[in-house]
């Protein structure tokens, strides 16, 4: 027999095909779509069914049944999929049913190529444009090629656009920008005002998640204080993962961002800073938007959800002290009418899930930054909420919903050699349940003063509950090259 060079989802659908496998169904996900596509083909050939479900739950109780009726039959999925298959798989094994579940780990989850451009020019005294945009090309194996309908797939966007004007004791700024509140490192129970993205997962830090909007920000100086005001003109949602990527949840139900239809919303907020010998203070409030929206489930149980936003009163206060070497942080907020999270009702089978229920919840970050020498430096941050009288007014049935203190914890080392050309970092974080564990190294070379290349490794260890259970035992590696003209 002559040899073929086939691809490894294509040998294992061939050798499915070549061990008697009747049926298959399946539903597709990155990255054993190749697997269904070969099946999709070439079963009907041999008088064989295929069947592409519309989820992966069907897809498993549809093995169940034709497992109980006596045919050889298989699916496959990635870890994603698997997990939405656990509790069919549990039903099978019960009952002593054979099956073939073939889970195809993630090999390539990014294959692009991108460019950042950034852009300053203080064209005139008191003037200042700043601006920065992002161009990415995806190529087969990516997730965001995967998710759409061309070989190349590319995307252009605004990061940061806007324009400052200084005066003698005031400046204004208008345009994409992003307001940071809050003291602790990696993530600050104030920094709450711009919404986030999560596409490049584990691979960029929290800063650089954040994404622009549309503010008017306002700040007035004094001797020892200062005033920063801001209006957020457009506010904004973390968008609805995409298909494929590393938190794209598949469910009968279809999630979409927010539709404003007319609705004209706004945020607003207000900080008062005070500067010490050795300290500083703050206090700040705002009228906000929830970052994450909520979604109202239909009641036929299956179609598109209703995203839901929800406003609220945020109060905060922060405060850093400078001992020696050591930098002490703390932020505290305390915010009214925070709807309460029912993302984990989902799974309990009830499309009756109440999106309505305000409560207010109080949060406290704090830590610290210690420069053991001139060049290396230490950091801790701990951040921590809890949701006041969560569970008043919910039926007993509820009881999926988290209860106590919830969190988050960052540990850091950097180090700078060699004249600080090379910048070296290493990263540990995790939450507070100690569900999941994520580590990353990280190096930065200055070649010159155009050229800089990075490299990073992250790794990740995760259990249930943890939303990182998709990417235990996972290795990520990121390289960039930096270009400045």
């Amino acid at each position: 027999m002559a040899k073929v060079l086939m691809k490894g989802n294509e040998a294992m659908a061939l050798a499915a095909i070549k061990a008697g496998c009747e049926a298959f169904y399946g539903y597709p996900i990155t990255p054993q779509n190749e697997l269904p596509e070969y099946l999709s083909k070439h079963m009907a050939l041999h008088g064989r069914a295929f069947v592409q479900s519309e989820s992966e739950v069907s897809a498993i109780n549809m093995v169940y049944g034709a497992a109980g009726a006596g045919a050889r039959v298989m699916t496959s999925s990635s870890s994603p999929g698997i997990a939405l298959k656990q509790e069919g798989i549990s039903y099978m094994a019960g009952a002593e049913l054979p099956g073939v579940i073939i889970n195809k780990n993630p090999g390539i989850e990014n294959n692009r190529l991108g460019v950042n451009l950034r852009y300053q020019n203080a064209f005139s005294p008191g003037w200042l444009l700043q601006g920065s945009w992002q161009g990415r090309v995806y190529w087969k194996e990516d997730y965001e090629y995967e998710a759409g309908d061309s070989k190349v797939n590319a995307e252009y966007r605004v990061n940061e656009l806007y324009l400052q004007r200084s005066f003698d004791d005031h400046s204004v700024k208008f345009g994409r920008q992003t307001v940071v509140w809050g003291e602790t490192i990696g993530n600050s129970v104030l920094d709450v005002i711009n919404h986030t993205e999560f596409r490049d997962f584990s691979i960029i830090d929290i800063e650089d998640a954040r994404l622009n909007q549309w503010m008017l920000v306002w700040d007035i100086f004094q001797e020892q204080s200062s005033w920063s005001s801001f209006i957020n003109l457009y506010p904004e949602f973390n968008p609805v993962p995409r298909f494929g990527g590393p938190f794209y949840f598949q469910s009968p139900f279809e999630f979409g961002d927010y539709k404003r239809s007319g609705d004209v919303l706004l945020e607003a907020g207000t900080q008062w800073r005070k500067s010490y010998e050795a300290s500083d203070i703050a206090f700040m409030a705002a009228y906000l938007h929830e970052n994450q929206l909520r979604y109202e489930l239909p009641s036929s149980g299956f179609g598109e959800a209703i995203p839901v936003k929800n406003d609220f009163l945020l109060v905060g206060f922060s405060a850093n002290r400078a001992v020696g070497n050591l930098l002490l942080n703390l932020d505290v907020a305390f915010s009214h009418g925070i709807l309460i999270d029912n993302s984990s009702l989902l799974t309990n089978g009830s499309t009756n899930v109440p999106v309505n229920l305000k409560r207010d919840q109080i949060g406290i970050s704090f830590g610290f930054e210690y420069g053991i020498t001139s060049v290396q430096n230490i950091s801790l941050g701990i951040q921590a909420k809890k949701m006041l009288d969560e569970r008043d007014g919910l039926r007993p049935e509820k009881e999926l919903l988290k209860e106590g203190v919830y969190g988050s914890w960052l540990l850091r080392f950097s180090n700078r050699v060699s004249n600080d050309d090379i910048a070296l970092s290493a990263t540990m974080q995790g939450d507070l349940d100690g569900n999941s564990i994520l580590a990353s190294l990280s190096a930065d070379m200055t070649i010159n003063d155009h050229w800089k290349v990075g490299a990073q490794f992250v790794g990740i260890n995760a259990n249930k509950p943890s939303q990182l259970v998709f990417f235990d035992d996972d290795l990520r590696i990121g390289v960039t090259i930096t270009y400045s003209f």
